[in-house]
């Protein structure tokens, strides 16, 4: 028996008061149905303007899974070895760490290559061109790995701009329109894409907000978006289009007719690659752990004033997206909120 939606809304908007959020989507697929989808707050403190489902929010990190999609994809299609060093699809990939030359594209992909994080995003400084993400690849030569490739996990923002120039060489596009025409468009993602900054429904975007030094809540000067890190990153959507893409990976590959992966493919991507904590492993793209009894898989997101959870459990056929216009939002927790409530149990803070 599933507990009513005001006593999950009436424990989401304590949340939101109690860590200073301004506004939150939150939408539950059923497959491709949506059994709830609602917005909180505002998109922006200055006008107040409402949250509704059709807002659409920065997914940050959530961004991942497409590129994990786009290289399953190109081993499909091209038949691409995800175990071959970086190299043989990149040659001017190069780091100052002569062990470079032994990642793998499956190494990137679950975190395993040993590569470091990004210190600086360039959120203030963005690059719009179609040769940003292939400079930032090559500029890459300073870097040292923490460790062997393979010997553990780490996760790396930079690891995935490099798939990302990969996706773009082997496809001769780039990764954007790449994203584009071969999965927002055949999934009818419409209200998504990786190149916000070419939006023509700004008015509809969420604003990213960040605390002053007196601890009050103003919108960001700073929005990220850099295609330096689209990979990574910039994937702007709103839930109502999360469900969709919910719904294509609890259908393995498929969604309203359109195939764009195939069923095997996701027994690789949701195949443990290894462990990252007592709770959590990592597979290809994806984030592999339990609520309650079930596994679920997804992926979190959260850069200069947005964060996001996404993820599906398919034994239930569900999916839960959670985003939010202020980094410091608990999205993850009420995420898990969200889920108890799907699954009858009473939600709680």
């Amino acid at each position: 028996m599933r507990h009513s939606e005001k006593k999950l809304e009436e424990l989401i908007e304590k949340l939101m008061f109690l860590r200073d959020i301004p506004g939150l989507a939150v939408a539950v697929g059923e497959g491709e149905e949506v059994l709830y989808a609602k917005g909180f707050g505002v998109k922006n403190v200055d006008t107040g303007e409402p949250v509704e489902p059709e807002t659409i929010f920065h997914m940050a990190s959530v961004t991942k899974l497409f590129v994990g999609t786009s290289l399953m994809q190109l081993r499909e299609r091209k038949g691409i070895d995800l175990h071959k060093p970086v190299v043989e699809y990149l040659p001017y990939f190069r780091l100052k760490d002569e062990r470079y030359k032994k990642i793998t594209l499956f190494q990137l992909l679950s975190h395993f290559s040993g590569m470091p994080d990004c210190e600086d995003y360039g959120w203030d400084k963005p690059a719009f061109d179609d040769q940003a993400l292939e400079r930032y690849v090559k500029g890459l030569g300073d870097l040292t790995l923490l460790w062997e490739p393979g010997e553990r996990f780490s996760y790396s923002n930079p690891a995935y701009e490099v798939l990302g120039d990969v996706i773009a060489k082997l496809s001769g596009e780039s990764f954007e329109d790449y994203v584009q025409n071969y999965i927002l468009k055949p999934l009818k993602m419409e209200n998504s894409t990786l190149l916000t900054a070419q939006r023509k429904d700004r008015e509809r975007m969420a604003s990213p907000h960040v605390k002053d030094k007196q601890n009050r809540i103003i919108v960001s000067e700073i929005y990220p978006y850099n295609r330096e890190h689209a990979p990574s990153s910039t994937l702007t959507s709103n839930v109502l289009d999360m469900v969709r893409w919910g719904a294509a990976n609890l259908n393995r590959g498929e969604l309203e007719g359109n195939r764009i992966l195939d069923a095997s493919s996701y027994e690789l991507m949701w195949s443990p690659v290894g462990d990252i904590n007592e709770r959590e492993k990592i597979g290809i793209s994806w984030f592999l752990k339990n609520h309650r009894e079930y596994q679920i898989m997804g992926h979190e997101g959260n850069d200069i004033g947005f964060r996001s959870s996404f993820s599906i459990m398919p034994e239930k056929n569900l999916s839960v997206t959670v985003v939010a216009n202020i980094q410091t939002a608990t999205t993850k927790k009420i995420m898990h909120m969200v889920y108890d409530w799907v699954l009858g149990f009473e939600p709680q803070i």
